[in-house]
């Protein structure tokens, strides 16, 4: 899970001040030695470290601290906003131009994803009712041009492509002039990549960019290489002036020290993140979530975002009345199972929720495959048993796996997952409950 490490180590170090009435330098100073080693683990770059401990204890042993009734929540505070800070503040968005085409400039090393990513960009504006148009300008790459032509597929977008034979820089500009005449309004160039920087790959790079004039250059990172990708990051940007930073892999680096260190180093933002395989997987990049995330202290925006384009609004109103009226039954477990996988990986959901500890729920699979399991057993069940697990005994539970073709393991462990469910659909309530006393989304520290 993204974070997973860092977020393991700093909410450690973070919640000894939680409860403290009073703060000395002494306590704060151990805290932050403690900071500082979880993010070099993270592999957060050691300049970035140093500033960033140094910013937050000088506003940690201020009088915004040690006068507040709370000092040790006042801390955690101090430390989201500077995290926050650290990658950016606020969401950068996609400069489109005002006179259309867009031009986007993909950039980055062999292996990064980039192809894979280009078709996900694409993919991301299509959805915002744009008529993006993919160009093909890798022509070193075996089968380079046919990946990217199987991703357009995929996504239902439209690839430029002259061969092998051409020069990139030519097709670059052919690209424009068509994207032009077919009322392609983003141009999403797909570049060379190398396995290491080199002075031919910039060139030509270069000689791309001053052919375009793009209005962005995106450089494509793999966020688990960590301090490599910072390194990378310094040297494009250096040599193109990139205007932004997609990251991906983020969902396999535990650790996020790419993500902490890029913004501080180069100065540019973090416009996506990869958070998955799969083509709709790219998100926008928000620090402050991020930052809220890495804290443990959940991420409501995105889980709301994620849920209003994945679950079925009728459903969604049967299902918020079922959870205050505690009715939460078998067959609402399989349905919200179904729905639950469409809105992407669990654990990256869960990781979403305030208060809830994911690891407790990691082991809930919704594959497909686990999908038909779980609907076997429910359906095995009686009318009763559905409404009512907690009659299963023993008995029940070999008819219930001998009906189902499961086993009374699996049985054992489906009702284990309902009741973990059932818990968490309870927080949900009552976080509403709390949100609806104060009136509105109360930050989680005191000001």
């Amino acid at each position: 899970m993204v974070f997973e490490s860092l977020s393991e180590k700093l909410q450690n170090a973070l919640g000894k001040l939680r409860g403290k009435g009073k703060l000395t330098e002494k306590d704060v100073d151990a805290a932050m030695r403690e900071v500082r080693l979880a993010l070099l683990e993270a592999d957060v770059n050691y300049k970035v470290v140093k500033d960033f401990i140094n910013k937050v204890k000088e506003r940690a042993v201020g009088t915004e601290v040690m006068e507040s009734l709370t000092p040790g929540q006042q801390v955690i505070k101090i430390v989201y906003e500077e995290l926050t800070k650290l990658m950016g503040e606020k969401e950068a968005k996609i400069n489109f131009a005002s006179n259309p085409p867009t031009v986007i400039l993909m950039c980055g090393l062999q292996g990064s994803g980039k192809t894979t990513t280009s078709g996900k960009l694409a993919l991301n504006f299509k959805k915002q009712n744009k008529r993006p148009l993919l160009v093909a300008c890798d022509v070193y790459r075996p089968a380079a041009i046919k990946q990217l032509e199987v991703v357009g597929e995929k996504v239902g977008i439209p690839v430029f492509t002259m061969g092998n034979k051409v020069n990139p820089v030519d097709i670059a500009k052919a690209a424009i002039e068509h994207g032009k005449k077919h009322g392609n309004d983003v141009i999403i160039i797909d570049t060379a990549g190398r396995l290491h920087i080199d002075e031919e790959l910039m060139e030509e790079i270069e000689n791309i960019h001053s052919a375009v004039n793009p209005h962005e250059v995106l450089l494509v990172l793999d966020a688990m290489t960590g301090q490599d990708a910072v390194n990378v990051a310094e040297t494009f940007n250096n040599r193109l002036g990139i205007t932004g930073v997609i990251l991906t892999k983020l969902d396999g680096d535990a650790r996020g020290g790419a993500a902490l260190s890029i913004r501080a180093v180069t100065q540019k933002p973090i416009k996506y993140v990869g958070m998955g395989e799969k083509l709709d997987q790219l998100e926008p990049f928000h620090p402050d979530r991020m930052a809220s995330r890495i804290l443990g202290m959940g991420d409501v925006l995105s889980l709301i975002e994620k849920a209003q384009a994945a679950i079925d609004e009728k459903k969604a109103l049967e299902l918020e009345k079922k959870i205050r009226t505690q009715q939460f039954t078998l067959n609402d477990f399989l349905d919200q199972l179904e729905q639950m996988k469409s809105m992407g990986p669990l654990d990256q959901i869960l990781s979403m929720i305030p208060g809830i500890n994911s690891k407790a729920l990691k082991g809930l699979n919704v594959s497909e495959k686990e999908i038909v399991k779980i609907q076997a057993i429910i359906q095995s069940m009686t009318k009763k048993e559905r409404e009512n697990p907690d009659i299963i005994d023993s008995s029940r539970k070999r008819r219930i796996a001998q009906g189902s073709g499961t086993t009374v393991q699996d049985v054992n462990k489906l009702l284990k997952q309902f009741k973990e469910t059932r818990k968490m659909m309870k927080k949900f309530a009552d976080m509403e409950k709390a949100m609806k006393k104060r009136g509105r989304f109360g930050f989680p520290f005191s000001k």
